[in-house]
């Protein structure tokens, strides 16, 4: 459920076109947190009409996420101008799109990325026997090594006390 309505959203920008008043009065006079909001709402309402001020929960597919992300780039717009353009809910979905275009590659657009991955653990990488034996093999060796080096160093830590006590 979004915070403020349609309506609501319909509401600040009437009150901000008719009025004059700037984005801080009117987020002011309508108890909004930032002007950036009533910005952002103006600017969609300018650019798609109500439609820009309707919540967007759209799934994309790994074409429109490429054409957004390959438009922004031909035209060297921001990740705000870029959302506003294609009348995306924010211009961390841009960014997100874009990191994962450059990370993953264009294959990665298309799957879905929705929710949380809980319970999910990384698959345990199984070594080859002969491997594994020898990684164990090599772990015992060097803790019978560092037991030893923590002994030999008691002693010495304790023949240097006996004969600095001694002068």
């Amino acid at each position: 459920m979004s915070k403020y309505s349609k309506e609501f959203k319909k509401e600040v920008v009437k009150y901000y076109q008719e009025t004059g008043h700037g984005y801080r009065t009117t987020a002011t006079h309508y108890n909004i947190a930032s002007d950036d909001t009533v910005r952002k709402w103006v600017k969609k309402y300018e650019t798609h009409g109500e439609s820009g001020l309707e919540r967007n929960q759209k799934k994309y597919d790994g074409q429109f996420k490429l054409n957004v992300i390959e438009y922004m780039q031909e035209n060297h717009l921001s990740y705000q101008e870029t959302a506003m353009r294609f009348n995306l809910a924010g211009a961390e979905i841009v960014q997100g799109w874009e990191r994962i275009y450059y990370e993953e590659g264009v294959a990665a657009l298309s799957e879905e990325r929705r929710g949380r991955k809980m319970g999910r653990k990384p698959a345990k990488k199984n070594l080859p026997k002969k491997t594994e034996e020898d990684l164990i093999a090599e772990v015992q060796r060097l803790r019978m090594e560092n037991a030893y080096l923590k002994k030999l160093n008691a002693l010495v830590q304790e023949r240097v006390q006996r004969e600095h006590g001694k002068k």
